[in-house]
């Protein structure tokens, strides 16, 4: 089995936050109130209150973070499980 690319996981993972965050902020501004995700993005997202210039930026700058995170975590231990089931590489 091939390892995961760290690069290519923390990249595409940081993207999916972007993108997903964005569109949930578009969502809860063309849809009636009880429908907004606000809740959600503010339990999160550190920080982050609906909706300000200033509170987008860091709602989406948390979003890349966290999926980053994520991305370099994921792969890191996919990577080392997957060396240890298969007995590849290094222990």
């Amino acid at each position: 089995m091939t390892p995961l690319n760290w690069k290519v996981m923390t990249w595409s993972l940081g993207i999916f936050g972007a993108v997903s965050f964005v569109l949930c902020v578009a969502w809860g501004l063309v849809v009636p109130r009880e429908w907004h995700p606000t809740q959600l993005l503010e339990f999160g997202l550190p920080g982050f209150r609906w909706i300000s210039p200033r509170s987008f930026v860091l709602g989406l700058v948390e979003s890349i973070v966290i999926g980053v995170y994520v991305g370099a975590l994921f792969t890191a231990i996919f990577n080392f499980v997957s060396r240890r089931i298969t007995g590849t590489g290094r222990p």
